[in-house]
């Protein structure tokens, strides 16, 4: 018979023990892999005690069935604990509780704890009470029907009370005698101590059972604050370990890099059993603002490494999302072709995983860029804005064709055509001007090469046979439509030109990126102008509130060595200004061959981008 109960784990972290240490090991290893097992675990809860009594800390896992408990599958997770789990629970005082469920009473605006968002599950306050019967005859059932018939029913009618369970020492435990332990979860503001709750704490029938039946009761009061979810994100207590606290699994799929700079490095499990790759980083403060990226075919979230270096240091307040698109490592069996509403489902697979409740923007390219317009269009209550860039609304015949023509060269030679496919691909996707940087094009095609032949077969069929005009016209999410003027030699600024009027009730601006070919909002690789441009136009959507440009000054001299790097790093003073204190500023020293373009380009995007005139 299953039998659901919970797992109730106490902890006080002993003296010496860092909390930070405590709390990114809790948050990003062990409660995470637990929740990656849904079929024994529905949640994992971590509170934080207000009574000042200790142990300080409670993790709460619900369990489907307390059998599972008894598994290969559990008992294997507790037993192969990683040497920085080891070495930490050894430093934390753990006592670990089985309980089977007996009872349940929800008030009727109850929503389950795991699908209320981060900010609504803070602070929610639960009371745990546990009961000691006493050698008597029948004095479990008395104790039961007074619980469940008067004291529960009293306590419901208390303000702010959300559900009472009660539980009881499940099977597990192995010992003849049984104890009874309610948990009682009220409202941040609630009426315990008030009229209602001491008036069920002083009746005529809990007066006799306590006399007859209860040899002694444990009362303590808890404060949520933290949901788990089966994919680590915890990067605030991160950010604050020494370079010496990171970690990598024994499989290679988790990481950890902490200190300032920090990033949480691992997978999600989709329902199709399809593992996704992300990198969390930026701003480690929970509540913080996150932008996500989705990549093109053929690429990893890797694609995004330069750009995301500028916008972290140009950005501090954004936290960053990249994911590994389906299609880019192996998929599952039998495989699936997928659609680009498989694509878009998937974003909301990770958001979910993280907790991400609303992304505060999206942006995306080329597939990604489809992926990105069809998310908004599908979950428009999952994000603020996004940028598409580089891509088309609808496919033809003849893309189709094509795809299927690149699959079949990547299938040539078991498997080793992938890499003809990316030296063919690479000039495609690149400006003749960043074809000129041996560097960059070797970084792209090995990213392309690395490709799983069989995730590309199965996934560039999202872009078969699709269309998203008929939907384009009811999209209620604010989007910037970006798009390098020499990609497809012009042939996609013209289509994109094409379908901007159909988005929303006022269409969507389109950017073209000079210099730019498909990979636009990477044109960091191509010329300053176009890095300049790309940095504004990012903004201009990412940014969430009404910008001013209260003086200007133009871009005088510059110090470019042809290296665009080495252009940044003498550009981030002005870049510095432009996204943040949205102005344009003096720069320093430079090419006077570049200036006037730079300058006219730079002024003229601004005064286009924040809608202000912009004056010498």
């Amino acid at each position: 018979m299953s039998t659901p109960g919970m797992l109730y784990v106490t902890m006080q972290p002993k003296t010496g023990l860092s909390l930070d240490q405590f709390h990114e090991w809790y948050n990003n290893e062990h409660g995470p892999t637990r929740l990656r097992l849904p079929e024994i675990f529905t949640n994992g809860l971590r509170y934080k005690a207000t009574d000042g009594l200790e142990p300080t800390f409670l993790a709460a896992y619900d369990v489907t069935s307390m059998s599972h408990l008894e598994t290969e599958t559990y008992l294997t997770l507790r037993a192969n604990r990683s040497p920085r789990e080891a070495e930490t629970i050894g430093q934390v005082d753990v006592k670990r509780f089985f309980f089977d469920l007996v009872h349940t009473k929800e008030a009727s605006q109850f929503v389950p704890l795991e699908k209320l968002t981060d900010k609504e599950a803070e602070g929610i306050q639960t009371t745990a009470v546990d009961i000691e019967l006493k050698d008597v005859e029948g004095a479990g059932e008395q104790y039961q029907k007074w619980l469940l018939g008067e004291h529960i029913p009293m306590l419901s009618k208390v303000p702010g009370w959300l559900r009472s369970r009660v539980f009881k020492t499940s099977y597990l435990e192995g010992v003849s005698k049984t104890t009874y332990y309610a948990l009682h979860d009220y409202a941040k503001e609630n009426g315990q101590g008030g009229p209602e709750h001491k008036a069920s704490m002083d009746t005529p029938w809990r007066t006799e059972i306590f006399d007859k039946y209860v040899a002694g009761k444990g009362r303590r009061t808890y404060s949520l604050f933290y949901v788990f979810g089966p994919a680590p994100r915890e990067l605030s207590s991160l950010s604050r370990l020494p370079s010496t606290a990171g970690f990598t699994s024994a499989d290679s799929k988790n990481t950890t890099i902490p200190g300032s700079n920090g990033a949480v490095i691992s997978y999600i499990t989709a329902e199709d059993s399809l593992s996704i790759p992300y990198r969390l980083e930026g701003n480690p403060e929970p509540g913080a603002p996150t932008v996500a990226f989705s990549n093109s075919l053929l690429t990893s979230l890797n694609m995004w490494d330069p750009f995301v270096e500028i916008l972290k240091r140009e950005r501090p307040d954004l936290r960053i999302l990249r994911y590994d698109t389906r299609g880019r490592h192996a998929v599952p069996q039998p495989p699936v072709a997928a659609t680009i509403d498989t694509l878009a489902a998937d974003i909301k697979t990770v958001l979910d995983a993280l907790r991400i409740t609303k992304l505060h923007a999206l942006i995306g390219v080329s597939m990604g860029g489809a992926t990105t317009l069809n998310f908004a269009l599908t979950y428009p209550e999952r994000l603020e804005k996004f940028i598409a860039c580089d891509f088309n609304t609808t496919s033809s015949a003849a893309n189709t064709q094509a795809w299927k023509d690149r699959t079949a060269l990547a299938e040539e030679d078991g498997g080793k055509g992938i890499a003809k496919l990316a030296e063919q691909t690479v000039p495609r996707w690149f400006h003749p001007v960043t074809m000129g940087k041996p560097d960059i094009v070797n970084w792209m095609t090995d990213i392309v090469a690395a490709n799983s032949v069989e995730g590309f077969k199965y996934s560039c069929t999202a872009l078969w046979d699709y269309d998203l005009k008929p939907k384009m016209g009811g999209c209620a999410v604010p989007g910037l439509l970006v798009v390098g003027d020499g990609d497809a030699k012009g042939a996609l600024v013209k289509a994109m030109d094409g379908f901007k009027g159909l988005l929303g009730s006022n269409g969507a601006e389109l950017k073209i990126v000079p210099n730019a070919g498909r990979k636009s909002l990477l044109a960091y690789s191509s010329s300053p102008v176009a890095c300049i441009h790309s940095l504004i136009l990012t903004i201009d959507i990412i940014a969430s509130h009404e910008i001013v440009v209260d003086h200007t000054k133009f871009i005088s001299t510059m110090d470019y060595d042809d290296s665009m790097l080495g252009f940044l790093g003498t550009l981030r003073d002005n870049a510095r200004l432009i996204l943040r204190s949205r102005s344009v500023c003096n720069g320093a020293a430079a090419a006077s061959s570049l200036i006037p373009e730079v300058v006219t380009s730079t002024v003229a995007q601004v005064g286009c981008v924040y809608g202000q005139d912009v004056k010498r």
